[in-house]
């Protein structure tokens, strides 16, 4: 009996008293994507494991070691989403929502699953912030999800966090890029990882994102791939510099920046944080031209990113950053006698219906237990609530910080004269 009341590991509960520091970097994130035009995509929380496969890439750390896959009763192979770029790439082709216009503009909040080692900022169930744009070629569409990752970092407070930009080239000089590194590695295939050796001819460009210590070493004096560039991809990457440096957005070009998906082409960037140790990568994206025809749908030229919802949330507390509780009781209602419970469940309802939380006893309590049981929860202000205040329609409201008493009236005005109250004293002003 006690496994089942154990949560698995890697996994991690969201209390009622934390979900508030959820909703809040989740409310920036809604509110920064509507401003720039994004609009709400959610997707199943799996798929055909092919779609993974193919979308991935059969050479990464995802695909090869840490999917959650079963087949089910028919036979199927269906995989626990590891990330939410396939899936979105998924549905805009099965439901042709290029038909309404490109580009399409999606964002998410989705759940996913890697079989990893459960380590600080790295969980087996994660939770993502996501961005897709599909069908446009323009770099203007890369700074601009830049810009949009940025607002959401600024919004949030976050400082001592960097941009690292490169551009990952497309298949025409990512091959002769490739060769360059097969020949530079192949001088030390007796110290590569069993890994690296299998990425080595079918895509070296993981090389570079090795977690080996001895491989990391080795990469350090590997080619990089902006001296391979095309001139096509070297002016689109010149041009997402200049739309950046046009809104004020410092970056670094960062040239061994490859990220851990195949399907990035062009521009790749992260946005990166010494605050939290080793998993400092809050934000990354980019550009990812061949995914939609890899997935069987015409070229569709297309880009997003991806910032981890835990991740934010620890680089938060380690930055000192206050999130503000909007959740507390604004009114606890204590009651004495069977008239006074009616009149309260009235005055609650008006006072919740004017947007503040306010709450009473439903469980019995004497009143001492009751002002006791306000105060546990927060409660900024409590009114008790007897026979003497209904006989005379009104009572007294206390601040439970200040102690100062306001007397308002128990009628069709109590929800507005409270509100008023509660905003006059959060501002200083009398009334």
């Amino acid at each position: 009996m006690a496994l089942i009341t154990k949560k698995i590991k890697g996994t991690e509960d969201v209390l009622p008293k934390q979900s508030y520091r959820w909703q809040f970097i989740e409310n920036i994130m809604r509110e920064e994507s509507r401003a720039y035009g994004f609009k709400e995509l959610r997707t199943p929380v799996f798929e055909h494991t092919e779609l993974f496969a193919r979308g991935v890439g059969q050479t990464t750390d995802v695909v090869q070691k840490e999917m959650y896959t079963f087949d089910t009763k028919g036979g199927e192979s269906v995989t626990l989403r590891p990330e939410g770029t396939a899936g979105a790439a998924r549905a805009m082709l099965e439901h042709s929502l290029d038909n309404e216009g490109l580009p399409v503009k999606a964002s998410y909040f989705v759940s996913c699953y890697r079989y990893e080692k459960p380590q600080a900022g790295r969980l087996r169930e994660f939770h993502q912030f996501g961005i897709e744009e599909f069908g446009t070629q323009s770099p203007v569409a890369d700074a601009e999800i830049i810009c949009l990752a940025q607002s959401v970092l600024d919004r949030l407070g976050l400082d001592q966090i960097h941009l690292e930009l490169n551009s990952i080239g497309c298949p025409e000089c990512r091959a002769k890029y490739n060769q360059a590194l097969r020949d530079y590695f192949s001088q030390y295939k007796d110290k590569l990882c069993g890994t690296c050796l299998t990425r080595l001819e079918k895509n070296p460009m993981r090389l570079l994102d090795c977690k080996s210590p001895e491989d990391q070493a080795i990469a350090k004096d590997a080619p990089v791939i902006t001296d391979y560039l095309c001139e096509d991809c070297e002016n689109h990457f010149t041009e997402v510099k200049k739309y950046l440096d046009a809104a004020g957005i410092a970056y670094n070009v960062n040239p061994k920046i490859v990220r851990g998906l195949d399907y990035y082409t062009k521009t790749v960037f992260e946005f990166i944080t010494d605050c939290i140790g080793a998993q400092g990568t809050v934000c990354g994206g980019g550009r990812y031209d061949g995914l939609i025809e890899e997935l069987g749908g015409k070229h569709t030229p297309s880009l997003g990113f991806a910032m981890g919802l835990e991740r934010l949330l620890m680089v938060m507390d380690a930055q000192g950053i206050e999130i503000p509780n909007n959740d507390s009781c604004a009114l606890y209602i204590a009651t004495m006698g069977d008239e006074a419970k009616i009149k309260a469940f009235e005055l609650l309802r008006r006072v919740r219906e004017s947007g503040l939380t306010a709450e009473t006893d439903v469980v019995g309590r004497g009143l001492r237990a009751q002002m006791k049981y306000a105060d546990k929860i927060g409660a900024k202000y409590s009114m008790v609530l007897g026979d003497n205040e209904i006989a005379e329609n009104k009572a007294k409201v206390k601040n439970m910080d200040s102690g100062e008493q306001t007397e308002l009236a128990l009628d069709e005005s109590f929800a507005e004269k409270f509100s008023v109250l509660q905003l006059a004293d959060a501002s200083g002003f009398q009334i």
